[in-house]
């Protein structure tokens, strides 16, 4: 029973805890986008050119 008295307030802090740092992702706008970055790995970012073909 005495480690009800110390495990309960741990638990509703470690709660809270966890519900704010949800609430702020949410604010930063963490969540926007989710397969923009899944797809994006896909493509290159520019294109390369043969130095070899553009000296002629």
């Amino acid at each position: 029973m005495d480690a009800l008295i110390l495990l309960v307030p741990l638990a509703l802090f470690l709660g809270l805890l966890g519900l704010l740092f949800f609430l702020w992702t949410l604010r930063a706008r963490q969540y926007d986008d989710l397969d923009g970055a899944a797809s994006r790995i896909l493509f290159d970012d520019e294109t390369r050119r043969d130095p070899r073909s553009s000296a002629r």
